[in-house]
């Protein structure tokens, strides 16, 4: 353990999120090079993924809407919870959270300026018959999901630290991102852009050393907390 704690002084030192990218800059990732073009607005593509949202609003529940709500309201590490059980929680995992606020940082830092030169408009400000649960926004930034970005990330980077849940973590990444849709505020294309992007910022960050030192205490930690040394 001694030999961990300037790199664990470090992160822990580190600011949590920051005006530029930390372990994966966007003249690396790429993403409005690497994303396909969003479906225009009257394409046929569009059109079945209102009718989609269209099927999913009829036939959400209201677990699912609460479900939907509790996902739109967080985008941390600790979404995966349900995964890892109540020992994965902040106030244990002080090296853990710092890390993950820190990838978290680099989500935005990618996404956004894909949304903004996308410019995608939100389904329910396309179609008014949508009945959203979720925030609303009125600015065209739909593609790709911040949400569903920040979720496969987060996956992605529990899965290095905690490989014996891979199947799992990934199987809620899917339902977490799917709750974009259920909410109402993403087209499913923006959902596979999410992804896309997510993994490709996870391989630029696996090349950057400071990235992978922060993981190494990151992950002692947890797991020793999760009881899996």
């Amino acid at each position: 353990m001694r030999k961990l704690a300037l790199p664990l002084l470090a992160l822990l030192a580190a600011p949590a999120f920051a005006a530029e990218p930390i372990f994966a800059a966007p003249a690396q990732t790429q993403a409005q090079l690497i994303l396909p073009t969003p479906p225009q607005a009257d394409s046929a593509v569009t059109k079945a993924e209102l009718a989609e949202l269209h099927r999913l609003q009829s036939a959400r529940t209201s677990a699912d809407e609460a479900q939907a709500k509790a996902d739109d309201s967080e985008e941390s590490l600790f979404i995966y919870k349900t995964v890892l059980g109540e020992k994965f929680n902040p106030a244990a995992l002080p090296l853990t959270t710092a890390f993950g606020k820190r990838v978290k940082n680099d989500e935005g830092i990618n996404a956004n300026p894909a949304k903004d030169a996308f410019k995608r408009i939100r389904p329910y400000n396309l179609d008014k018959t949508l009945q959203p649960v979720c925030k609303t926004k009125t600015k065209d930034d739909s593609y790709p999901s911040g949400h569903a970005t920040a979720g496969y990330l987060a996956a992605l980077t529990l899965i290095e630290m905690v490989p014996e849940q891979r199947d799992a973590i990934l199987a809620r990444a899917d339902a977490y991102a799917r709750n974009r849709l259920v909410c109402g505020v993403h087209y499913p294309s923006d959902i596979a852009a999410s992804k896309l992007l997510a993994y490709t910022t996870h391989a630029v960050m696996n090349t950057n050393p400071q990235y992978q030192a922060e993981l190494v205490a990151a992950r002692a930690e947890l797991r020793h907390q999760l009881g899996l040394e």
